[in-house]
């Protein structure tokens, strides 16, 4: 299981390369879904660089969102290879029939309205959902398939009837402040017809991604332009 995100921090004293670097590679060694020795870590400038090969892109995946979780990154440059183990290797078809099944076991998504196509180990899902959650149920219904070297969502969110601007913007500010993983007093939410637009400062990536999931969720949002800024 992952952790929750990194706790809030009660100071805002910067954290050097050497802290951050420290911290990413115990934060991987607590995963047991990727192996220590697997992920190289260097860090500039609070910019962490994951390098080195895993067996499976789920790993890839769980490496980068790990490290995004550990308080002062500022972004995250993942360079790790996908070598994938002789047995686990497919065909693009057969791939390609995998992910449509997957996608058609997923009760939160609407497998009539994506279309799926793979080349060389890499699953392309494209369409339009009316929420977000949808997309995000897609992309990982396919991410966790055998024989996957990586997966580009295109799916695009188009909502039906939405609600005001006004509206959409008191919900998405009363949710923030509902939310125990954001400092709601710190983001700023504009609402420009179906787009969403978030400043401020934040502690932490986990805490500028859970602001974005937080819009995201309200009805009528059809794009979220996440300008919040992790400060450290």
């Amino acid at each position: 299981m992952e952790r929750e995100g990194t706790a809030r921090m009660t100071n805002s004293v910067p954290r050097s390369d050497q802290q951050i670097q420290r911290d990413v590679l115990e934060e991987l060694k607590w995963d047991a879904r990727v192996q220590p020795n697997e992920v190289g870590v260097t860090v500039k400038e609070a910019v962490v660089t994951l390098t080195g090969w895993v067996d499976n892109y789920g790993k890839k995946w769980t490496a980068e969102r790990t490290t995004h979780r550990v308080h002062g990154v500022r972004a995250v440059a993942n360079d790790i290879e996908v070598r994938l183990p002789t047995s686990a290797e497919r065909t693009d078809s057969d791939l390609a029939g995998a992910a449509t099944h997957a996608l058609e076991w997923d009760a939160f998504v609407p497998i009539e309205l994506l279309d799926v196509t793979v080349a060389r180990g890499w699953v392309t899902v494209k369409g339009e959902v009316e929420w977000e959650y949808q997309r995000r149920s897609a992309e990982r219904a396919v991410r966790r398939l055998s024989g996957v070297r990586g997966v580009t969502n295109l799916i695009g969110v188009r909502p039906q009837a939405p609600p005001s601007p006004q509206q959409v913007r008191r919900d998405i500010e009363d949710a923030l402040v509902r939310n125990a993983e954001t400092d709601a007093d710190q983001v700023t939410v504009e609402v420009a017809g179906d787009q969403v637009i978030l400043t401020g400062p934040v502690r932490s990536w986990t805490e500028k991604q859970e602001a974005e999931r937080v819009a995201w969720s309200a009805p009528g949002v059809a794009s979220v332009d996440n300008r919040i800024v992790v400060t450290v």
